[in-house]
């Protein structure tokens, strides 16, 4: 049996990862923070951990304007001073809490890039600001203590924190902290207007890896975009995106559809689950619920889904009878998952040709479980049968495909073939660029080795 470390030493110590007598040369872009290593570490997964982001040079400015929110004079001017010493990032201090949730918006009137609130002096009270802003506002959200407890730093991730820091602070956590943020922020630095966009994954049959594309698809774009995103499990009448993401969850699906003609945001946000990752989680009901959805109170789901959230990501399992839903309207970005298989490449083709020939780019094919060296037909009989070529390309690793079925981690945790695929596929959904522009002096992570459409083999350490 694995010895438990201390929580002290699960929040303090950062993680590395070697495979190969080597550190991954090709660390995701949304990195690990201790936060998440600790709630991974509490549900007892045995997953690889990433090498956290280190930033060390105070020189280099991160355009970022943060509210500091702490009652504890001491502990404010702490993390005031280790703020001061990035350039191009702007402070304001609160020096109490506002004194109601009711007054949070009027504090938060300027628009933040993070908000940074010290737990020491009231943490009740903090916990119920923190979950305020996770489900109000955009701002990352950050927490500080002086105690290095698994168990709060746990409750509060569920909350919607993102950082979980201790006091004295480390240069290198602060500043790894805020290049999380600057990387989340980087599409409305670069000018670019988020969307909101509902992201359908949709199998052309049964057993095509639907639910973890999918679930894996939605816990990177959380990560990478820093926008508030929402993954829906519509596999009925049993799904399993949220025992793929090692969850154990309260609500479901049959709540929010069987509970239509009350569905707000209130009641809609009581229904969710929130992941390590930040992901929020609506799952697929633990019992048979009969599969026959209301079409119009589906329509309620996604249209409150879609009010509440920047991305909402539905696994959709198999069911194309689901067409005439707004699941499926326009706007939908649809990604089609299929294998190279007679079957699979008949379906697809139906599939493709009677309900999705009019979607242009919002028709995404995936083709999963990629073998290049032991296909059956060559690459222009399968973009024959897809009518078009597949824009992604999931490879076949069945080491790490078990390796992940034995536990409570998602794929994209580790470094493998298939996380870096799923990662950028989920790059490309929120706009961000394939391969991140190394800038001299500010490198936070190394570029990918090449554009991923085919993807990569594992580089060597």
């Amino acid at each position: 049996m694995r010895a438990v470390r201390p929580a002290q030493q699960i929040l303090k110590t950062r993680f590395t990862h070697r495979e190969n007598q080597g550190f991954y040369n090709n660390p995701p872009a949304w990195q690990l923070s201790v936060f998440n290593q600790a709630a991974m570490q509490a549900n007892g997964s045995k997953a690889a951990m990433a090498i956290p982001l280190q930033i060390t040079d105070s020189s280099v400015a991160i355009q970022l304007s943060v509210a500091l929110i702490d009652a504890n004079d001491q502990h404010r001017r702490e993390v005031a001073n280790a703020l001061a010493g990035f350039q191009g990032t702007t402070v304001r201090e609160y020096s109490t809490f506002p004194a109601s949730l009711d007054d949070l918006p009027q504090m938060m009137e300027k628009r933040y890039d993070a908000v940074i609130i010290g737990l020491d002096s009231d943490p009740e009270y903090a916990f119920d600001v923190v979950e305020s802003l996770c489900d109000n506002n955009s701002a990352t959200v950050m927490v500080y203590s002086e105690q290095a407890q698994l168990e709060q730093a746990i409750r509060f991730m569920r909350a919607g924190a993102r950082e979980y820091l201790t006091l004295p602070l480390a240069h290198a956590d602060m500043a790894g902290a805020l290049a999380r943020v600057s990387i989340s922020r980087s599409a409305i630095f670069h000018g670019k207007r988020i969307s909101r966009k509902m992201f359908v994954f949709l199998g052309v049959k049964g057993g095509c890896g639907v639910t973890t594309i999918s679930s894996n698809f939605a816990v990177a774009l959380a990560q990478v975009s820093g926008q508030r995103t929402l993954l829906i499990d519509l596999g009925l009448p049993l799904g399993d995106a949220a025992l793929n993401l090692g969850m154990i969850t309260q609500y479901s699906t049959t709540n929010a559809l069987q509970d239509s003609s009350r569905l707000d945001a209130n009641f809609f946000r009581s229904l969710l689950t929130k992941h390590s990752s930040g992901l929020s989680v609506l799952a697929a009901p633990g019992e048979f619920f009969p599969a026959q959805v209301p079409t119009e109170a589906l329509d309620k789901l996604l249209a409150v889904a879609r009010q509440c959230f920047d991305y909402v990501v539905v696994d959709a399992g198999s069911r194309i009878d689901l067409k005439d839903t707004s699941l499926f309207d326009e706007n939908a970005n649809i990604y089609l998952i299929s294998q190279v298989g007679i079957s699979e490449l008949r379906n697809a083709n139906r599939m493709v040709t009677q309900f999705f020939s009019a979607r242009g780019h919002k028709l995404q094919i995936v083709l999963n479980r990629y073998t290049p060296q032991a296909l059956l037909f060559d690459e222009k009989q399968i973009d024959k049968a897809l009518t078009r070529p597949a824009q992604w390309k999931i490879p076949d690793d069945f080491a790490t495909a078990r390796r992940t079925g034995n536990s409570v981690s998602p794929v994209v945790f580790q470094d493998s073939p298939i996380a870096r695929a799923i990662r950028q596929m989920a790059r490309n959904a929120c706009g961000l660029p394939a391969n991140p522009v190394k800038k001299k002096g500010f490198s936070l992570f190394r570029p990918f080795a090449k554009p991923l459409l085919v993807v990569p083999e594992p580089e060597e350490g």
